[in-house]
């Protein structure tokens, strides 16, 4: 059996291939020729991954998974959720990001946040999300 993971990471791939069973082979967009940028625009983080699952079902006919993951701060009502990559703004810079989340947070006690990741699959014409979180 074949399936996609929408990711071009090949050491993510590495490492879900890893937990598969053997009669699994995952590819990744690399490998099923998808150069073309997947535009995630949808308002949650399960909207996201299926936008990826679906795109590759639909432009390539292959059974996909995706993953999309945001950090989700109390103290800030969520945010910065769905907007984790770009939050200090398009150019998705992980330093930017860390340094306006602690500027948001400068003065506020509660710190508590999580780490919230769906899987969206399509499999044999069925779509299941999956959803897990790692507190902090």
């Amino acid at each position: 059996m074949t399936l996609v993971f929408a990711t071009h990471n090949a050491n993510k791939l590495k490492e879900i291939q890893a937990l598969m069973p053997e009669n699994i082979q995952l590819k990744s967009l690399t490998d099923i020729g998808c150069a073309e940028e997947i535009i995630e625009d949808a308002p949650t983080i399960e909207g996201n991954a299926l936008i990826k699952a679906r795109y590759v079902k639909k432009h390539y006919g292959y059974d996909c998974f995706a993953d999309d993951t945001g950090l989700e701060v109390d103290a800030l009502d969520g945010a910065p959720g769905v907007y984790s990559a770009r939050y200090a703004g398009p150019q998705k810079s992980a330093e930017d990001n860390i340094d306006k989340l602690l500027a948001a947070l400068e003065g506020k006690k509660d710190r508590k946040a999580h780490f919230k990741t769906v899987i969206a699959l399509i499999l044999d014409g069925q779509e299941q999300c999956f959803e897990g979180i790692c507190k902090g």
